[in-house]
């Protein structure tokens, strides 16, 4: 299944003025992103995405990026209480198990697009009520092995999304909408690296109470603050490997106080 990148319903003007930055620069976001990878884990990512390409085993795919808080405020002033909606994939899945990741998945025969499937997939794991938010832009399409999804994160807003929770437990083991002051403070964040072969490849990652964000979805979250003008400076030195900050999950008793 393959469809157009296109942009479906979107509505930009829904957006508060805190989120401003990324509904007008969402190539940005792809931009810093790859400006954290190494320069070799890009190479690695261009080869498997024209061997994808090549041979027909590149998927489509969408995820929804939704951020809830007050409709006010003035661009790069993040309000206290915004969240993001987040979730932890089920350990039994066959791609990224048990990886704290957006809502979303592969595109079916009936999607029109990756909105379509970014919004029908949040409401199958998570509940969500998507007629309470606003599809406001989608994301430059970035390629993930070693699933072959070419994953376009669709940027939306709710000043409400209501409640939402695990819905199917062998698909998602949590649903969490997490304070954006959580990935801002500093003392959450750290660098985690996984051992391939005999490359020691990092990247930006968040220790909170109840989940290591990391991978595809810790480095998107960290090119947004950068972009959206919420970064604070914090330790790129602190580099975990991957396993080692998996047991300081159960330190974590907070997601921490708002640096200022």
């Amino acid at each position: 299944m393959s469809w157009d990148s296109g942009t479906g319903d979107l509505a930009p003007d829904a957006a508060p003025p805190w989120l401003a930055p990324l509904v007008h620069r969402p190539e940005a976001v792809k931009h810093a992103y790859r400006r954290r990878v190494p320069a070799e884990v890009l190479a690695a990512l261009t080869a498997a995405n024209t061997t994808a390409a090549l041979t027909g085993a590149r998927r489509d795919a969408a995820v929804l990026v939704l951020f809830s808080g007050p409709g006010g405020g003035e661009a790069g002033m993040l309000p206290d209480d915004a969240d993001l909606l987040v979730t932890v994939r089920s350990s039994t899945l066959r791609h990224h198990a048990g990886q704290a990741a957006f809502p979303g998945g592969a595109a079916d025969p009936g999607d029109q697009g990756p909105v379509h499937t970014a919004l029908r997939e949040a409401t199958e794991e998570t509940g969500l009520e998507t007629s309470r938010l606003h599809p406001l832009a989608t994301l430059e399409k970035m390629f993930i092995p070693p699933s072959g999804f070419h994953v376009v994160p669709v940027l939306a807003y709710s000043p409400d999304p209501g409640p939402v929770a695990v819905v199917d437990e062998a698909e998602t083991a949590a649903v969490a909408r997490v304070p954006v002051r959580a990935f801002v403070n500093p003392r959450n964040r750290i660098m985690v690296y996984r051992r391939e072969n005999t490359r020691r490849t990092a990247g930006p990652a968040f220790l909170l109470h109840e989940m290591l964000v990391w991978g595809f979805t810790g480095q998107v979250i960290s090119a947004m603050l950068d972009v959206a003008g919420w970064a604070r400076p914090w330790d790129t030195e602190n580099v975990v490997e991957l396993n080692e900050a998996m047991t300081r999950l159960d330190a974590q008793d907070s997601y921490g106080e708002a640096q200022r």
